[in-house]
């Protein structure tokens, strides 16, 4: 029969250049070198099923009003969390009134048409969100800022339109409103 040689010279080695390696962190476990990559953060997203088109239509409306209004509420927190520092500066009573007056005067002439031109449920959502970009309600920033009877005078106009200055943001009962933030990239510090 024939005879068959293997190999008998050594192939040649390997050499790697710059662009054959990776570089990658290790972490020594009992003697052993383990490598590891950091990847980036993979954010999982499910797809929502409505149940009916009615059902999407109103996820829709609601997401295009939370994105309308939430410019609003994130510069009244802004603003507001401003407004107490340079308050908690001032001890002078007459000083606090005009910062007072002053922050009022910024945000008329900055958003009083967009405002007036709301909706009834954008105004509800607006209520909402600045809840939850400020920790508190409406109602309560404006008795703290401009003293009950205006309070009681502002929740008794928003009640006419069907608005309750005392709600509260609840991330649990506005499921779907945080998760269009969410989705959106908005965060707040107060939830």
């Amino acid at each position: 029969m024939g005879n068959v040689k293997a190999q008998e010279s050594k192939p040649a080695p390997m050499v790697l250049g710059k662009n054959d390696t990776i570089r990658v962190a290790v972490t020594e476990v009992d003697g052993e070198l383990i490598p590891w990559i950091v990847n980036p953060v993979v954010k999982i997203i499910d797809t929502r099923i409505f149940a009916s088109d009615a059902d999407r239509d109103n996820f829709r409306r609601l997401r295009y009003n939370v994105l309308k209004v939430y410019p609003y509420a994130r510069f009244a927190g802004q603003r507001y969390a401003k407004l107490q520092r340079d308050l908690a500066l001032t001890g002078d009573k007459k000083k606090q009134k005009v910062l007072i007056g002053n922050c009022e005067n910024e945000i008329k002439t900055l958003f009083e048409k967009e405002i007036k031109n709301l909706t009834i449920t954008q105004g509800e959502v607006l209520i909402k969100l600045i809840d939850r970009e400020t920790g508190q309600t409406s109602y309560t920033m404006v008795k703290e800022l401009k003293g009950g009877f205006k309070a009681f005078m502002f929740q008794s106009v928003a009640s006419i339109f069907g608005h309750n200055l005392k709600e509260t943001y609840d991330p649990e009962v506005q499921r779907d409103i945080e998760a269009i933030l969410t989705q959106a990239g908005y965060n707040s510090t107060n939830y």
